[in-house]
C-alpha cells in the first residue's frame, strides 16, 4: 500500500489530512482525517458497534451495548478532557470509522487496560468500508497524535479470531496479556 499525505483546510476551517491510499483490492481515496470532537459522540458509539459487532454472527444493539457498563464507559460522556480521538471521512466528508483513547481506571477497567496512565484504544470502522486500509490509515494517524501529546504507552484489547489482531501485531503491538479469546496489547509509542 502506498500512502502520501498533504494537509487541507475544511470549510469550517479545520485542517484535515488527506491520504490516497493505493490497496490492491480496492481502492480508498482522499480519505480525510479530521479529529473527534464532542459533536462526534454519537458516531463513536455506532463505531463502538461495530466494533464489538465484528463477527458477522454477533449482533448486539446499541441498546445492549450502552446498558454494558463493560462497554458503555468507552463513549459515556464523551469528550472528557484527556479524551482524544480521529474520526475517518469519505469524500463527501461523511464520518467512515474512528480511533480513539480513553483513560480508563483501576475502579473502573476496560478490557485492555494496563494502567491509569495508560490509555486504551477502540476502533470501528463502517462496516462498507472495511477491509479497504481506513483501519490501518487511522491506526497510524491516532498512535502520531497520542505521541504528539507525549504520550509513550497505548493499549488495546482484541479478541484473536478478529482480522484487527494481525494488524495491531503488524503495527508494533505485543500481548501482553491472555484470556479465553482476546489479548491485551500494548504498543510503545514515546521517542
Amino acid at each position: 500500500m502506498a500512502v502520501g499525505s498533504r494537509w487541507k483546510a475544511s470549510a469550517d476551517g479545520r485542517m484535515l489530512a488527506w491520504f490516497d491510499l493505493v490497496c490492491e483490492a480496492s481502492a480508498v481515496t482522499d480519505l480525510g482525517i479530521r479529529a473527534a470532537t464532542s459533536a462526534d459522540s454519537e458516531f463513536l458509539v455506532d463505531m463502538l458497534v461495530e466494533a464489538v459487532n465484528w463477527l458477522p454472527e454477533r449482533n448486539w444493539s446499541r441498546e445492549e451495548i450502552l446498558a454494558n457498563p463493560a462497554l458503555a464507559h468507552y463513549v459515556s460522556g464523551w469528550m472528557r478532557p484527556d479524551d482524544f480521538g480521529l474520526v475517518a471521512v469519505d469524500p463527501t466528508d461523511r464520518p467512515v470509522g474512528a480511533a480513539w483513547f480513553r483513560y480508563l481506571t483501576a475502579a473502573d477497567p476496560g478490557y485492555g487496560y494496563v494502567s491509569d496512565d495508560v490509555p486504551e484504544l477502540t476502533i470501528g470502522v463502517v462496516e462498507s468500508w472495511r477491509g479497504r486500509g481506513v483501519g490501518r490509515v487511522l491506526l497510524r494517524a491516532v498512535l502520531d497524535a497520542a505521541r504528539a501529546r507525549g504520550i509513550r504507552t497505548v493499549s488495546l484489547s482484541v479478541e484473536r479470531a478478529n482480522f484487527a489482531a494481525r494488524l495491531y501485531a503488524a503495527e508494533g503491538f505485543r500481548t501482553v496479556e491472555s484470556f479465553e479469546d482476546a489479548d491485551t496489547m500494548v504498543a510503545e509509542i514515546g521517542g
